[in-house]
């Protein structure tokens, strides 16, 4: 199968918004610079859209955005305001928008993905769920992938193959399994529960897969894709 990068993304703060790139490099952790920072509640769990052992639904996570300045994140506020990831204000600044008590964390020791290192998304996949949904907005933020690939067919197909991309190798592990953030509004994009209800009934709630670097490298936007 042949496909095509259509879109590259990193998220420098996990449950925020992140930024689109023309080219990423890939470690076997995963995109360099992704989640690498999470916002921490006093509790010690990591602010995200839903609440688990390891997580704590935090309320408007997804009004900041994150983007780098070179090796360290800075956020936008709600407001406009931006401040770096290195501000000594960071932390009051962020309780304080946030209305509860919380620290913005580098990772240490336990990883703050939820599962695999990539997350891949398919257009197929976009497609089948805009035909289902034709009144929503079916967009790719709503599933924040790190990779989506223009190709005929869906990622899901992908399990246990093999994907190479410039000099990347990524080995395509398991399906994503979707939460509630599918359907938050997020900049343009309107709250819409249609989408997740969509995805449960017709999907076993599974959207989007996850894949572990196997070759690291670079690669942009518009480099051919082959499955084997």
């Amino acid at each position: 199968m042949q496909g095509t990068v259509a879109a590259l993304w990193r998220y420098p703060v996990k449950s925020m918004l992140g930024e689109e790139c023309a080219a990423v490099e890939l470690e076997m952790r995963g995109v360099r610079g992704d989640r690498r920072f999470a916002v921490r509640g006093d509790d010690g769990r990591l602010g995200s859209g839903k609440n688990s052992r390891r997580h704590r639904h935090i309320e408007g996570l997804f009004t900041f955005r994150s983007r780098y300045e070179g090796e360290v994140p800075e956020i936008t506020f709600p407001d406009g305001q931006r401040i770096r990831a290195d501000d000594p204000r960071i932390d009051q600044a962020l309780s304080e928008a946030l209305r509860t008590p919380v620290a913005l964390a580098p990772e240490e020791g336990v990883s703050h993905f939820d599962s695999g290192p990539i997350h891949l998304v398919s257009s197929a996949s976009l497609d089948w769920l805009r035909a289902r949904l034709p009144g929503s907005r079916i967009d790719e933020r709503r599933f924040r992938p790190n990779i989506v690939i223009e190709a005929a067919e869906p990622e899901r197909s992908w399990i246990g193959r093999t994907l190479q991309i410039s000099e990347v190798r990524l080995r395509v592990t398991d399906p994503t399994e979707r939460c509630g953030m599918t359907t938050f509004a997020q900049s343009d994009l309107p709250f819409d529960p249609k989408i997740l209800r969509s995805i449960a009934q017709e999907a076993d709630q599974l959207f989007g897969v996850y894949a572990e670097v196997v070759q690291p490298g670079r690669i942009s936007k518009g480099d051919a894709v082959t499955v084997s």
